[in-house]
């Protein structure tokens, strides 16, 4: 058995982490929620349905994810893989056996669940983020020949190899900057089709202007600073 460990960023999702946390499959040896200083009950729901919960106030991705690698560094066990996903309901937890596997059965290091436009749901993406998406994706086909599609925040990699990359980005590019120095480092990866559907609430990110931009700035500036750094 792997000891497969679960991290979840979560800023005012108290309608849908239950939902998230109940359809993450039995495999999983822990599931921990990052509460990035949440106003509602994220925590609270979250603590119910089973997770570890730690607090992140320092608002931003990154570091909430940060603050799980964290945690996990600080267990005294010995960890095989660590999977990212979003906690407003917009993946389908279910399909992490099929994220784990190329790890577990082809020893692929970094697998990313591919948000593929057939399979899809009407409006689960916005314009901006499916044109943020290709900009990013094809500028690293063109620097690092690249096959990635996709920025997909449903992501697995050993754990061993997530520490090497040695993750920094504290807020928008942090998904950008895991396949950045995947790609650098040339570990082996792989993109795996998984469905997709409306959230529950609002983006924090997309569903602004200034979260659109902010981000979009974060992924081309972490391109271009691996695209000339030697």
């Amino acid at each position: 058995m792997r000891n497969v460990k679960v991290i979840i960023p979560a800023f005012n999702e108290e309608e849908a982490i239950a939902n998230v946390i109940n359809e993450i499959p039995d495999c999983v040896s822990e599931i921990i929620v990052v509460d990035n200083n949440s106003t509602d009950q994220t925590s609270i729901v979250a603590s119910k349905a089973g997770a570890t919960v730690l607090k992140e106030t320092r608002k931003g991705y990154g570091y909430a994810c940060l603050k799980g690698l964290d945690y996990i560094a600080n267990l005294n066990e010995s960890i095989d893989i660590v999977v990212f996903l979003d906690g407003d309901y917009s993946d389908y937890p279910e399909e992490l056996t099929k994220i784990i596997t190329p790890i577990i059965d082809e020893n692929i290091d970094f697998v990313i669940g591919a948000r593929v436009k057939e399979l899809r749901e009407s409006g689960s993406m916005t314009p901006q983020q499916v044109f943020g998406n290709w900009l990013a994706t094809f500028l690293m086909k063109i620097f690092f020949k690249s096959t990635f599609s996709d920025l997909g925040p449903f992501r697995a990699m050993k754990y061993d190899k997530l520490v090497a990359l040695q993750m920094e980005d504290k807020t928008y590019g942090w998904t950008v900057e895991m396949q950045l120095k995947v790609l650098k480092q040339k570990m082996s990866y792989r993109e795996i089709p998984v469905r997709y559907k409306n959230r529950i609430g609002v983006s924090k990110v997309s569903g602004t202007l200034k979260g659109t931009i902010m981000a979009g700035i974060k992924i081309i500036g972490w391109i271009l600073k691996y695209t000339f750094k030697k």
